[in-house]
């Protein structure tokens, strides 16, 4: 049998994105002991993955970046990267497996903490339509991490739609690939998106990165209250189907990328028992949940983009090491914030016509071959679950559930361990975990 790795820390952060970083070297500032665990073989998250973290970068988003990385790099901080959560054995003690990478060779791992800071992040939400299985048919972010993992794009013709700031940041990031971005789709519609735009009046930082976006794409069309209904080719995909509610059109393209904004990875925090408030972690002003020492930050407390996840980073750094006063000037920045969290939330809300996106044959949950005519007949997500092993599969319903809720009034909450998938190697200690587990009721 593996051994398991047993490491003690005074704050853990769970997740190595923007949120987790600014908690984990604010939080270490003080000579605490603090790690921070990521799956990830280096940190950043989504949006700063590929980010040149060189001083001597021009961009805004790089020096921001390389700021926040030589804060965790000067600090003090265990860097445990390849490693994914997915139990917790205990109050106090989460258990975790490790990926390929540096630790590897390690196994499974016992991570003990006085404090926890989960910085979990958020995914794209992705509604099914015929089609949407198609090779080529990929997420916004996934097409812009396969661009920025190698994937060479010049030349190719990439349609973005879907609904959220994410698209503009993804067609800016293809054509300054290389690609030609043929057209850009919003859900949401010209009267929504203006009313947000008015909102920004007081953020000009914001009205900034969206004027550089706009720089950025200039000839591409930017189509509001237009949405995609089809996918269609033989081998890969060769044309996409897009509808204003009135008409559609068949545009031919390389790759399609597509999300609908996104949903926030709650599995960790629900499966440790923190109260969720319309899909959401609930904090305190202090960023702590409802079970004590357990603090949340980043996307799965709100869908708030960069700026708050650091803020409430710095803030659950200081609150978790008992520097209560020294985050009440942030807690004010944190509340400014959270108008702008509101407003983006309803600008991008969901037309209630993407509800009737799949047909009958339209495959939901892509994992185990499920599709719509299979699961319309269930109310609840159990139901689904027990009848057609819906949200069974490796993605663990992280897309099946998601889609569900929007377009059947699913409640996907229900989390049960392993969080993710696990080796059965890992579930061979689980007689170990079960001992610790009964041993401390």
């Amino acid at each position: 049998m593996a051994s398991v790795r047993q490491h003690s820390f005074d704050v853990l952060i769970v997740g190595g994105g923007p949120a987790g970083m600014a908690a984990s070297s604010t939080a270490a500032a003080h000579g605490h002991k603090v790690a921070i665990v990521d799956d990830n073989p280096s940190l950043g998250g989504q949006i700063w993955r590929g980010r040149s973290f060189s001083s001597a970068s021009k961009r805004a988003a790089d020096k921001t970046a390389a700021a926040w990385y030589r804060k965790v790099q000067n600090a003090q901080i265990t860097h445990l990267s390849g490693l994914r959560v997915f139990d917790s054995a205990q109050a106090g003690v989460l258990l975790a497996e490790s990926q390929d990478g540096p630790n590897s060779q390690y196994g499974q791992w016992e991570l003990h903490y006085r404090k926890l800071i989960l910085a979990t992040g958020a995914q794209e939400r992705f509604l099914p339509f015929p089609g949407w299985t198609l090779r080529n048919v990929l997420g916004a972010g996934a097409l812009q991490s396969m661009v920025k993992s190698g994937l060479p794009v010049a030349g190719k013709r990439i349609v973005v739609a879907g609904s959220g700031p994410l698209l503009l940041a993804v067609a800016a990031y293809m054509r300054a690939h290389g690609a030609q971005v043929v057209e850009i789709c919003e859900q949401a519609s010209m009267g929504q998106l203006a009313a947000f735009a008015f909102g920004l009046l007081a953020s000009p930082e914001r009205i900034l990165q969206g004027m550089q976006y706009k720089l950025q794409l200039l000839g591409t069309p930017y189509r509001t209250g237009c949405w995609p209904v089809a996918a269609y080719g033989t081998q890969r995909l060769e044309t996409v189907v897009l509808s204003d509610g009135r008409r559609t059109r068949e545009i031919p393209c390389d790759y399609f990328a597509c999300g609908f904004h996104l949903v926030p990875n709650v599995e960790l925090p629900a499966l440790l028992g923190c109260h969720l408030k319309n899909g959401f972690v609930e904090v305190d002003p202090l960023q702590q949940t409802s079970v004590p020492d357990i603090y949340c930050v980043g996307e799965p407390t709100g869908i708030g983009g960069l700026e708050q996840a650091l803020v409430e980073g710095e803030i659950a750094g200081l609150a978790s090491t008992g520097r209560v006063e020294q985050a009440q000037p942030l807690q004010r920045e944190r509340k400014k914030m959270q108008s702008f969290t509101e407003r983006l939330e309803k600008a991008f809300a969901l037309r209630p016509e993407l509800r009737r996106l799949p047909d009958a044959q339209t495959i939901v949950c892509r994992c185990e071959d499920v599709t719509f005519s299979q699961v319309r007949e269930y109310a609840s997500w159990r139901a689904v679950k027990l009848h057609t092993r819906c949200g069974m599969g490796p993605c663990q319903g992280r897309i099946c559930g998601t889609a569900g809720e929007f377009l059947l009034g699913w409640n996907a909450n229900s989390v049960r361990p392993p969080i993710l998938p696990v080796r059965f190697q890992t579930m061979a200690v689980a007689p170990a975990i079960q001992e610790i587990k009964s041993q401390n009721g």
